[in-house]
């Protein structure tokens, strides 16, 4: 799992770190940033299942473009940017620290990548024992390959690789130490999901699938095409959950085959409009609101245990009231399945619903008043934050803009 991003160059930002716990929260004003570096865990998460890194960028015929493409995706004038990701070990107890770095001009190709083994001591006056299991040579950047050193069991082996994709991605044959370690970050990688939800398409048929579209629109083909046994125990958790969310009480939420061949399917709720009333609801006539909470609650009972997901503006098209029933799921649900989440928010109810025991992970994004360069603060690390917090509660801060007004003095 995903424990710490730190972005260089990239887009906005000069340099940040942003920690990532079981429930990591992002707040800050618009064009803060937010985005940006949600941006960069989705470019990780491309070049992580091995797409082409120009196409990660601008996108293509399967792909849509990261905001900006490769014009964009390095902070102006620079031509390159680093991304590093920290990740836990599954098996060594350790972390693998992964860095990439991409020139963006005059070609858009792999500049640098890296793979470190970190363990920690025991002893926690002993330094890490550090041990480099992969780096690339420093090429010209005219050449379409790129050497790699290969550090395996003592012995340096340099071998060619494309430039055009990550060298993550075209490991293979390696030993047990650097198969683990190649796997444990690809998996932590692929494993990112970003969830942008667009009610409209999630109202649609969608086609049988066994992988959830970060936009939500096939939630309907992903249950439907769960085993039996698996279907019923996500159906049973969705309709556990909705059931609190609108003013009608909805009974029941699933998803079946529809058509003579079976192979798109449709949501479906049984709602109770009056006492011993109930009625069918297809999605195409369910709420905005319904459907953005159905795509949060589907992402976390069907993403692979392991999951970093990412959920930009969560509180979009539901009622401030049910903030509180929100945090509970996310705490919940990621807990029982070993999800982590990371969310940005505006929304100050959502923030109270949090509660003081998350202060220590709230992550402020802000702009620096005299070069314009987002930054990552912790909120805690904020000068007087003790006074803000004795003065304020969490949502009140955002509200009053008593945050930003603190980092502008602190600048």
């Amino acid at each position: 799992m995903l424990k710490q991003l730190i972005l260089e160059n990239w887009k906005s930002f000069r340099y940040a770190e942003l920690p990532l716990d079981p429930l990591t929260v992002v707040i800050g004003t618009n064009a803060s940033g937010k985005s940006n570096m949600v941006e960069a865990l989705e470019f990780l998460q491309r070049i992580g299942r091995g797409e082409n890194i120009e196409a990660a960028l601008a996108g293509d015929k399967t792909l849509s473009s990261i905001r900006g493409g490769v014009e964009w995706a390095a902070l102006k004038p620079e031509t390159k940017f680093t991304l590093n990701v920290l990740v836990n070990g599954k098996y060594t107890k350790a972390d693998y620290l992964y860095t990439i770095t991409v020139e963006t001009k005059p070609h858009t190709q792999l500049l640098d990548e890296s793979l470190t083994l970190i363990k920690h001591s025991l002893n926690k006056n002993e330094e890490p024992y550090i041990e480099k299991l992969f780096q690339t040579d420093n090429p010209s950047s005219n050449t379409p390959n790129i050497t790699v050193h290969l550090y395996d069991t003592n012995i340096i082996k340099s071998q060619e690789f494309r430039r055009n994709r990550s060298i993550l991605s075209q490991l293979i044959g390696l030993s047990m130490k650097m198969v683990e370690a190649i796997n444990v970050v690809s998996q932590s990688l692929e494993n990112i999901f970003i969830l942008e939800s667009i009610p409209s398409k999630i109202q649609n048929y969608s086609p049988l699938s066994d992988k959830l579209e970060s936009d939500g629109s096939n939630i309907a083909g992903v249950l439907a095409a769960l085993t039996e046994e698996r279907k019923n125990e996500v159906e049973l958790t969705l309709s556990h959950y909705i059931k609190y969310l609108p003013e009608r009480d909805i009974k029941k939420v699933w998803a079946e085959p529809v058509g003579r061949l079976n192979t798109d399917a449709m949501l479906y709720c049984e709602e109770e409009w009056k006492p011993g009333e109930m009625r069918l609801i297809e999605a195409k006539i369910m709420s905005d609101g319904t459907l953005s909470f159905l795509a949060i609650l589907t992402a976390l009972l069907t993403q692979p245990e392991g999951s970093q997901i990412v959920i930009e503006e969560i509180d979009n098209r539901l009622h401030p009231s049910r903030a509180e029933l929100l945090v509970r799921i996310l705490r919940e649900i990621g807990q029982k399945r070993k999800i982590d989440i990371l969310l940005t928010t505006h929304n100050p109810a959502l923030l109270d619903a949090l509660g003081p025991e998350i202060v220590p992970f709230v992550i402020v994004a802000h702009r620096d008043s005299e070069t314009g360069e987002s930054k990552l603060t912790l909120l805690e690390d904020i000068d007087n934050f003790s006074k803000l917090f004795a003065s304020y509660s969490l949502g009140d801060m955002t509200t009053k803009g008593a945050i930003e007004r603190s980092l502008s003095r602190n600048e």
